[in-house]
Formats: C-alpha cells, structure tokens, sequence
C-alpha cells in the first residue's frame, strides 16, 4: 500500500466544484488526478525536450516485417 499525507489546502470553492464536476469523483480522488496530470505534463515536456537528442538501435524495416 502506498504511504499517504494528510494535507490542508485552501482552494476556492468555485475551483473545487468545477473540478469535482469534471472529474464526477469526490474530492481526494479529484485531487489525485489533478497532482497525477501535473506530473505527468512534467514528464510529457522532459521527452519533449529531449526530442531528436536520442539515438535508439531501431531498425524500422525489421519493426515493419514483424507486423505482417
């Protein structure tokens, strides 16, 4: 299981109801996505970044024969 934090956070009731409505889950959970989407837009930018800097020991023409 995993560790978890108390927190106590002031977020705007408008924000709050909002996110909730998007999500259709209660608070923690909403919370949860949100903290997870942040983080996962980090990671998304940090490949973005490295974007072309990588050079992979693919062979395209064997990745293609293998889907036949």
């Amino acid at each position: 299981m995993n560790k978890t934090q108390k927190i106590t956070a002031h977020i705007p009731i408008g924000s709050l109801r909002r996110a909730t409505a998007a999500t259709g889950k209660g608070i923690t959970e909403t919370v949860r996505l949100g903290l997870d989407l942040i983080a996962s837009a980090k990671a998304a930018e940090e490949l973005r970044r490295l974007r072309g800097k990588m050079r992979l020991g693919l062979d395209v023409a064997e990745l293609r024969r293998d889907r036949r």
